[in-house]
């Protein structure tokens, strides 16, 4: 009776139900977008009951459409954005605010007071994390500050606090688990990555109180059984959750120290394998667990890039320069070569290896030649140049030579962006069949934990197309330095001079 395994992707922009065979094949998918509720400071947020919603609704709908019974769903494995994190009633399940965004940096100031403090040594030698507003420790300590009811609710005990993979396990065993994965808690910048455990000393930094975060466990653990709310007549064992870079890490079959993938979504994270000891970073690079499968660790060094989708997704919704994504391969092919524009998206400060929160977007070597085709091509570019800088680094610090890069994500779609990618890092660049390799690497992991999958055939038939190098090594290094030299210009803070009077 038992045919598929369940992949849920609960990403930034939406929620992804995917069905998979025993051969490891997507046969059905169904997508929910959620708002994006953005204010006029740039905060952002998403309704945790709307997600909830919406994940019920595609449980429906695939039961609807396949005519399956939850008879035949062997377990789920559950991949989700990370650093999102939340706050609820214990008791009640009710959400006391929204949940807020990885991209939100509205924890700014208590980062800062902390780094006054001169906290941000300990904190990022216990999480492996810079001190920043991105990860989730801040967000949560936001919503204490800010939240009357968070705060009364924490005093008494009945406050749950986590990422959005430990809402949707809560809500879908009817409050009886609260868990998040070793992946998720390693970005919560709130973990310790070298015990491994809730990090007293740092959750008191934030004002947490440990006893209001979920149980960590291993990726591929039992996290609980689920009949979706009553949507089916049996329980199905929630068997693998992940962070989705994580997952997408593991879905690409980068088990070994020293391989790396690339995913690209509203942003994108770079992250290697770089086995059972952490690395600390001394130049803007995170290091967070890649996973803990069985009570074995691997762990993983990560740049976070905040806008590489989220700017083509802008191009069009902000700028009506384009009517869909799929139009800005072909634009970018018909660009000028000789236009000298670059597109740096620092639209709420700049992530690895920069890290500069207060930083601005920047068009910059703007010509009379510059067009519609020009400036797609510039934002193109700018997730490939981004990129670039954290694959450099990653092999700078880590001491390994990236020998190929396994990428996944909507826009791997896009030839243009995947042939420049592969010119830019003179590296070769593979590209799987399946785009969803955060829903893949979470389902296989469920699939392989109850025996539905054998991991070694499982991962030798996932199919690639590899992209080569075409550029002329002078060609690179000229983009290369223009590109730099553009976030030079983004980070550079000069005072200028004193206009008052002049005509």
């Amino acid at each position: 009776m038992e045919h598929y395994i369940l992949g849920i992707d609960q990403s930034t922009q939406g929620t992804k139900g995917l069905l998979f065979d025993r051969d490891g094949r997507v046969v059905f998918r169904v997508d929910r977008l959620h708002r994006q509720i953005v204010d006029a400071k740039g905060w952002v947020e998403h309704d945790p009951q709307e997600i909830w919603r919406n994940l019920q609704e595609i449980m429906q709908e695939i039961l609807g459409k396949t005519g399956i019974t939850g008879q035949e769903i062997a377990a789920i494995g559950i991949s989700n954005q990370r650093e999102t994190a939340l706050a609820w009633n214990r008791a009640t399940g009710k959400p006391v605010y929204n949940a807020i965004v990885w991209q939100c940096a509205r924890g700014s100031a208590i980062c800062e007071e902390l780094q006054n403090q001169g906290k941000a040594k300990m904190v990022k030698e216990h999480t492996g994390l810079p001190l920043s507003p991105y990860f989730s420790a801040a967000k949560l300590a936001w919503i204490l500050q800010n939240v009357p009811e968070a705060q009364k609710l924490m005093q008494t005990g009945n406050l749950c606090m986590g990422t959005i993979d430990s809402w949707l396990v809560y809500k879908l065993t009817h409050g009886r688990e609260f868990r998040t994965d070793a992946s998720n808690a390693s970005r919560t910048q709130l973990f310790n990555i070298r015990n491994l455990l809730w990090d007293e000393e740092l959750c008191g930094f934030f004002g947490i109180d440990c006893r209001a975060l979920p149980a960590v466990c291993d990726s591929n653990a039992l996290y609980g059984m689920t009949d979706f709310d009553g949507l089916l007549k049996n329980v199905v064992p929630i068997h693998a959750v992940f962070g989705d870079s994580h997952a997408a890490l593991f879905g690409q079959g980068c088990h070994e120290s020293g391989m790396v993938k690339a995913t690209y979504g509203t942003g994108s994270s770079v992250m290697m394998n770089i086995g059972k000891k952490p690395i600390e970073s001394c130049n803007g690079l995170a290091t967070s667990l890649a996973w803990s499968l069985s009570g074995r660790t691997s762990y993983a060094l990560e740049g976070n890039i905040n806008y590489t989708g989220a700017s083509v997704t802008w191009l069009q919704n902000e700028l009506k320069l384009i009517r869909s994504a799929s139009e800005t391969a072909e634009m970018a092919e018909n660009s000028n070569p000789a236009d000298k524009s670059y597109f740096v998206p620092a639209f709420t400060g700049l992530g690895a290896p920069y890290w500069d929160s207060e930083a601005t977007g920047l068009f910059t070597g703007i010509t009379r030649m510059t067009g519609k085709n020009e400036i797609v091509r510039a934002v193109l570019d700018s997730i490939a140049y981004q990129i670039a800088d954290i694959a450099e680094l990653m092999q700078q610090e880590s001491g390994k030579s990236i020998q190929v890069l396994c990428v996944d994500g909507g826009a791997t779609k896009n030839r243009y962006l995947m042939q420049f990618q592969t010119d830019i890092l003179a590296i070769p660049v593979e590209v799987p069949e399946s785009e969803e390799l955060s829903a893949m690497g979470a389902a296989y992991s469920a699939g392989i934990a109850i025996g539905f999958y054998d991991r070694q055939k499982i991962f030798a038939q996932v199919q690639r197309e590899r992209y080569i190098n075409r550029m002329a090594k002078e060609r690179r290094q000229q983009l290369r330095d223009g590109w730099k030299t553009a976030v030079k210009r983004t980070l550079l803070k000069t005072e200028l001079p004193d206009l008052t009077g002049m005509s």
